[in-house]
């Protein structure tokens, strides 16, 4: 084999040893981005399980007051059922077809709990229930919560997403199935969470703009 082969030999080596190290480097970025978009969404449904157990002791509660409206609590129930019913791996964040039906699910879980809280008032015992009391104090707690665990899911995601859309990353990306993932796109209205209104008797404050 003569110099000129070996040289050519060289510098195909070498020339594949930096693509082989540039290709690594980028993969190796994108791992733990893909990871902090796996580990919130992990937190995103812990808070909203945190939300689902506190819906059986606050329904056993209200419904011990006298004739309470049973269809505001038949939708409560429905609704927590319905959201059981949507299936998806905790430990990673889902496609866009499952996070639309998880949205769905806990929209409509939302909208029954905002209901309740406004028949609540037509109950005045329940003000002196420290139960309720404490319970619809957790609840608010929980329901910020979930409105700030949305927001730090969508940051991972758009810096995940950033990293496999660039160029020449993508190249990567698309190579080892890195793809674009869904953002919590939460209907409007949904960033404010819902008012919980403790004086009883007086209108629920507007949410502030």
């Amino acid at each position: 084999m003569n110099k000129s082969l070996l040289g050519c030999f060289g510098v195909l080596v070498v020339g594949a040893l930096i693509v082989g190290g540039w290709a690594v480097s980028k993969y190796n970025a994108l791992v733990p981005l893909s990871q902090s978009v796996d580990a919130q969404w992990a937190q995103v449904q812990n808070v909203y399980q945190r939300r689902a157990d506190l819906i059986p002791n606050l329904v056993k509660t209200v419904e011990g007051a006298a004739n309470f409206e049973k269809s505001t609590l038949t939708d409560i129930v429905n609704a927590r059922a319905s959201v059981g019913q949507v299936k998806i791996d905790a430990s990673k964040a889902p496609d866009p077809a499952t996070l639309a039906k998880f949205q769905q699910a806990q929209d409509g879980l939302s909208s029954a709990l905002s209901r309740l809280l406004v028949v609540v008032e037509k109950y005045p015992d329940l003000k002196s229930n420290q139960n309720f009391l404490n319970l619809q104090s957790q609840l608010e707690g929980t329901e910020n919560r979930i409105s700030v665990e949305r927001g730090n899911f969508n940051t991972v995601v758009k810096a995940f997403n950033t990293a496999v859309q660039l160029f020449p990353t993508n190249i990567i990306a698309g190579f080892f199935g890195y793809k674009v993932k869904p953002y919590f796109e939460a209907k409007p209205g949904a960033e404010t969470p819902p008012a919980v209104n403790f004086q009883f008797g007086q209108p629920t404050p507007a949410p502030s703009k």
